[in-house]
């Protein structure tokens, strides 16, 4: 599976919650392709809403989105997140701006999320690099 998602601003995710911490390549290459797929899967959802309202635009509101912040305050790119959530639904659907926006914004709450475990999981095993194996742990123990 190819990635869409660049990996440095999964990267600048990752020190963010990481603190002091040291960043590996394949711990934000890991996190990219977590996101991917969760993207993937929301998007699927919500083309299933989408499609309940009669509707091939997906919407924020299709994404449990009902205030869009500003693309100004988003760390992920939302040219990628369109392209992710494009990766499992049909063709006949249009993803909206606000929609591309909508889940750039879960899907960066949910890397942040990742990203904090990973880092205390790091600490907890008295290392200075955040690893792929800390994303991979978290997402064994919570999922």
């Amino acid at each position: 599976m190819s990635v869409e998602l660049p990996f440095a601003p999964v990267d600048g995710i990752i020190r963010r919650n990481a603190g002091e911490l040291r960043v590996s390549a394949d711990a934000a290459e890991e996190l990219a392709r977590r996101i991917q797929t969760h993207g993937a899967e929301l998007a699927v959802d919500a083309a299933e809403r989408a499609t309940a309202d009669g509707r091939k635009t997906l919407m924020a509101a299709d994404f449990g989105v009902e205030q869009v912040v500003s693309r100004e305050d988003l760390t992920l790119p939302v040219a990628p997140i369109d392209r992710i959530a494009r990766l499992r639904i049909d063709d006949r659907y249009r993803v909206g701006v606000d929609a591309r926006i909508a889940l750039a914004d879960i899907l960066e709450d949910y890397a942040n999320n990742v990203a904090s475990a990973a880092a205390t999981l790091a600490r907890h095993a008295d290392r200075r690099t955040v690893q792929a194996e800390d994303i991979e742990t978290y997402f064994a123990l919570f999922e």
